[in-house]
């Protein structure tokens, strides 16, 4: 018995090292149950805690009152595949924050009070396979180029937002993209709905419930009306109709280029009976010398 403990003792020594050196490096009132992940959850913070272990690779903040990330906050933390911000006090994620998260497979921003994702939120982190951002009840702008350069992402969450409508070049720019979801938000079914309404028939098989159970107001009465109700015919008025501005813009250009035209006509006009004066004058010059 005595040799095999004997023989066991540098390993129960480098296991008693490591057990110190985790609880050591463990944020205050966080736990730390593997060397690569921090679980602070639930912990009532009101900011990120200190002494975060450089080499984490899990981070789990979820359940805390965190108002803000820091623009340079993960620039040290490399090696972070996992970050899970659900529920917190998020109101605004400043572009380029994530950007250096080179090797983020998942990133939760649910729960939070977000109004909206401007370009360059996600600094084309080319990793990040799946994207949270659904309950944040303020919501409602996401700009066109706002998932530019997530050439990996393959699940979006955008359910119960605030958002009335979206532009189809958000979700086109996501090669990879295998599921999606929009359901609970108010959407409207005007003619900015109808491109989007279009990509959503094409691709109805990424969203987990096809259209089902997906509305949208209609902007003359709000009332919701399912989308598995509407057709492309619905929106066939969008192609056609023209707005008081593009009326004005039509009646506009067409007055510029009249104006433009009749003066171009009287200065070439003025041009040519200048010329015929000019000539009419030297040839009268010339018959006098030769008189």
């Amino acid at each position: 018995m005595l040799p095999c403990v004997r023989w066991l003792q540098p390993f129960l020594a480098l296991l008693a090292s490591a057990l110190f050196t985790l609880g050591e490096n463990c944020p205050t009132s966080c736990l730390c149950p593997d060397p690569h992940t921090v679980d602070c959850s639930g912990q009532g913070l009101t900011r990120l805690p200190d002494s975060i272990p450089l080499d984490v690779r899990r981070l789990l903040l979820s359940d805390n009152w965190i108002p803000r990330i820091p623009a340079d906050f993960l620039v040290l933390y490399s090696d972070l595949v996992y970050l899970d911000l659900r529920n917190n006090s998020l109101s605004y994620i400043e572009p380029g924050t994530l950007s250096t998260s080179s090797r983020l497979v998942f990133l939760d921003l649910g729960s939070n009070n977000l109004t909206e994702i401007p370009k360059g939120t996600f600094g084309e982190s080319r990793s990040l396979i799946k994207l949270r951002l659904g309950n944040n009840p303020h919501l409602s702008a996401v700009n066109e180029d706002a998932f530019l350069g997530l050439t990996s992402l393959r699940e979006l969450e955008l359910e119960r937002n605030a958002l009335s409508g979206l532009q189809v070049g958000a979700l086109s720019q996501l090669p990879s993209l295998r599921v999606v979801r929009l359901e609970g938000n108010p959407w409207v079914c005007n003619c900015n709905f109808a491109n989007l309404f279009a990509w959503l028939m094409e691709n109805r098989h990424k969203l987990p419930n096809g259209v089902d159970g997906l509305d949208c107001s209609l902007p003359m009465d709000g009332r919701r009306v399912p989308l598995n109700q509407l057709s492309q015919d619905s929106f066939r008025e969008c192609q056609v109709t023209l707005t008081l501005t593009d009326l004005l813009i039509i009646i506009f250009s067409g007055i510029s280029v009249s104006v433009v035209a009749i003066m171009a006509s009287f200065f070439l006009a003025s041009t040519v009976h200048c010329f015929q004066r000019w000539s009419k004058g030297n040839k009268t010059e010339e018959e006098e010398s030769e008189e």
